[in-house]
């Protein structure tokens, strides 16, 4: 007979296999933005802002199955010193790249205050013969061709990226802007909600000072996660449903570590209730 247990369970390694899936599509966005992006080749020191999004999510999706690993799949008896050591040092790779991909971020949205240059025309037509693109959405280009330029914009005058054959109306780069904004913020609080996380593993595995974990966790429920709930409702009405759908899929997946341990501080003092 399946028990709930193995229902939950189930439910909670699918999300998790979701959100790896969701990688392909965020490797894909920024492969197809490069060639226009950075149409004479990337610059070694310029990686970190051209894949921002993908450097993050791979560290992030080795962060949260080791997480899961140290939370519920192993037995304290068997997390041993070398096995936190193994662990210590693999998270600190992770948050070298998620820090990392943070700065991306922020290089990201620095690069979208920063053009100027004014392109003027009749309509989106009249530019076709150049080869231009037009920018949907943050990292998004679109080619301008006869079919399409009449539907893009119907604005006369556009700002051109810095370096790049693409441009976007001032109603366009607006909206780009904020949806920059939008990736610093929800990068930024994650770094603290993981943090709070790692804290909390430190206070259990310790079995101390469980009033100030509780303290902790209500600033992460309280606080953090409604930021990372609007985040991923603010992508849903702007129309990016894959930023949406991810973004849903890791406050679940971080609901389950964060109920991991809850289970786990639990049992640990059921374990001593019963050898004390």
């Amino acid at each position: 007979m399946i028990s709930n247990e193995n229902i939950f369970q189930v439910f909670k390694y699918s999300i998790y296999v979701l959100v790896t899936a969701n990688m392909y599509f965020f490797m894909e966005e920024e492969i197809l933005a490069y060639p226009i992006r950075y149409p004479n080749g990337i610059a070694i020191n310029e990686i970190y802002e051209g894949f921002a999004a993908s450097i993050d999510t791979a560290a992030w999706l080795i962060l949260l199955w080791l997480l899961e690993l140290e939370t519920y799949i192993l037995d304290d008896n068997k997390i041993t010193k070398s096995v936190k050591t193994s662990l210590l040092a693999i998270k600190v790779f992770c948050y070298g790249f998620i820090v990392y991909s943070f700065f991306g971020y922020c290089a990201n949205l620095i690069f979208f205050y920063t053009n100027d240059t004014l392109i003027q025309a009749n309509n989106l037509c009249d530019l076709v013969p150049d080869k231009w693109s037009y920018s949907v959405s943050i990292n998004e280009y679109v080619p301008i061709d006869l079919v399409n330029c009449n539907q893009l914009s119907s604005s006369s005058n556009f700002i051109k990226f810095n370096d790049m054959q693409a441009i976007v109306d001032q109603n366009g780069l607006i909206e780009i802007i904020r949806l920059g904004w939008i990736d610093v913020i929800n990068a930024g609080v994650w770094i603290i909600v993981v943090l709070i996380i790692e804290i909390n593993i430190i206070l259990v595995e310790k079995n101390r000072y469980l009033s100030l974990s509780n303290k902790i966790s209500f600033l992460s429920k309280y606080l953090l996660y409604p930021i990372l709930f609007f985040n991923a409702f603010y992508w849903g009405i702007k129309g990016d449903f894959i930023d949406f759908w991810d973004a849903f899929l890791w406050l679940i997946a971080f609901i389950f570590i964060e109920l991991n341990i809850i289970q786990w501080d639990d049992d640990k003092n059921t374990n001593e209730g019963v050898t004390g």
